[in-house]
């Protein structure tokens, strides 16, 4: 469906992560061995703060029609760009249309969300999740996704004050949805919802078979088991990354994040908890 990056920890470059490793999210948009989709060409997105962003502003994004090896305004801004929180997403479209605003992340405020997989069935989903959103927010839905759905589902359902509960009543909604609409396993993928200072990604499907997720290392731990690799040497000790699928072969560099589990990042460190294992 899709490959992603998000990335906290000291400032960096996002070219080192989307451009400069061995399976950079822009190599992974040509060839994903582990995406359903080998490629994922229909456009590219962006989304960061500013290295001396106050609380609670809203990231900047830039997003693109074009695929991600294609186009030269993404080798410049991911150069010149630095960043301690960003999200970086190759698009492989599965129904609703190439436009700029359905390509992700998607931006509420100081929030920021992507997503790698489907709601199946969508249109026949679509109108009774659309009247499940905030009549407040619907100005603010630009594109014609269920990944952009799904995120202003999960505002509406409380996500700046609880965002592992409110992606959860989001979720459940979305099934609850789907079984009455005789849609079988609604829900399939992986999601990353930010507030510019912590990192919540998901890996969720209604079948328990869901896309690949996985974590960094502790990059402290891998410079001292590979001190003679200079490129890691580009990394603060507190950067941590979750991915849809590793961005090199180094042992150990990756772990997979366990299915119906929710990976957080905060102030360096990372945790997991088990999410919607009750069904």
């Amino acid at each position: 469906m899709c490959r992603w990056v998000a990335y906290a920890g000291p400032d960096l470059h996002p070219s080192t992560l989307i451009l400069d490793t061995p399976h950079s999210l822009v190599a992974q948009s040509l060839h994903s061995p582990l995406g359903k989709e080998t490629v994922n060409g229909d456009g590219f997105g962006i989304g960061w703060y500013p290295a001396d962003a106050a609380p609670g502003r809203a990231p900047t994004l830039f997003r693109s029609i074009e695929p991600a090896w294609y186009d030269e305004n993404l080798q410049e801004l991911a150069h010149a760009i630095e960043s301690p929180l960003f999200f970086a997403h190759v698009r492989a479209a599965s129904g609703p249309p190439i436009q700029q605003t359905n390509c992700h992340p998607f931006r509420h405020q100081n929030w920021m969300f992507m997503h790698n997989g489907v709601l199946r069935q969508f249109g026949v989903m679509k109108r009774d999740i659309l009247l499940e959103i905030e009549p407040a927010l619907f100005s603010s839905i630009r594109g014609t996704t269920d990944s952009e759905a799904l995120f202003y589902l999960a505002v509406t359902f409380g996500l700046a004050a609880d965002p592992i509960g409110a992606m959860g009543r989001a979720i459940r909604e979305v099934e609850r949805i789907g079984d009455a609409l005789s849609v079988p396993h609604p829900v399939q993928g992986t999601f990353a919802v930010t507030d510019g200072s912590t990192i919540w990604a998901f890996r969720y499907s209604s079948e328990h078979r869901s896309r690949t997720l996985f974590y960094s290392e502790d990059m402290g731990a891998l410079q001292e088991t590979y001190p003679d690799i200079d490129r890691l040497r580009q990394y603060g000790a507190g950067a941590r990354v979750i991915v849809s699928e590793p961005l090199s072969d180094l042992p150990g560099a990756f772990v997979e994040v366990p299915e119906s589990t929710v990976a957080v990042l905060e102030d360096g460190s990372y945790r997991q908890e088990a999410f919607l294992r009750d069904a």
